[in-house]
């Protein structure tokens, strides 16, 4: 069974149609780093990171983590960490990265699609998530959903689920 994003607002899971919101210029087979675009293709999902002070721990049987105030997401294409997790340290913080906690309620939870990952490629894209939404606005190349239907497919999806992206 796979996650399928149709097109700009629906997410598909087996019978289950969720609305969703992508990145602000819509989709591309050609992603780059700031680019605003979502990644076309077919892709593994990564871990749950979660805030527990927010949430409690998701029913899923993705691997789950918690998310601390010292994590961030490396989007900078100049670094040997481009496009993984790090730990904000003083020696790296002034890597260009996305905080993973956050005040506003986009990462309380959200899950990692394995996009540019395995062998990543300088500026073709990072920190591509499942992320939370409270207003379906376009994101910087992500997608987006509501809590209650992000908590619904997290039980619904297997280890091996990949997501397909339009």
């Amino acid at each position: 069974m796979r996650i399928i994003v149709k097109n700009k607002e629906t997410l598909l899971y087996d019978t289950f149609h969720f609305r969703c919101s992508i990145g602000k210029k819509g989709f591309s087979k050609n992603k780059k780093e700031g680019d605003n675009k979502t990644p076309q293709g077919i892709f593994q999902l990564g871990k749950i990171f979660y805030r527990g002070d927010r949430i409690k721990k998701p029913i899923s049987s993705l691997k789950s983590m918690v998310i601390k105030k010292n994590m961030g997401w490396c989007d900078d294409p100049n670094s040997k960490y481009y496009n993984k997790l790090i730990k904000l340290k003083k020696e790296n913080i002034n890597i260009k990265h996305e905080k993973l906690f956050r005040k506003d309620n986009k990462y309380d939870i959200f899950i990692l699609i394995k996009y540019n990952f395995s062998k990543v490629i300088k500026n073709k894209g990072s920190a591509i998530f499942l992320h939370l939404t409270k207003n379906y606005l376009p994101t910087k190349g992500c997608i987006a959903l509501k809590k209650k239907d992000f908590l619904i497919l997290c039980k619904l999806i297997k280890k091996n689920t990949k997501i397909k992206i339009n």
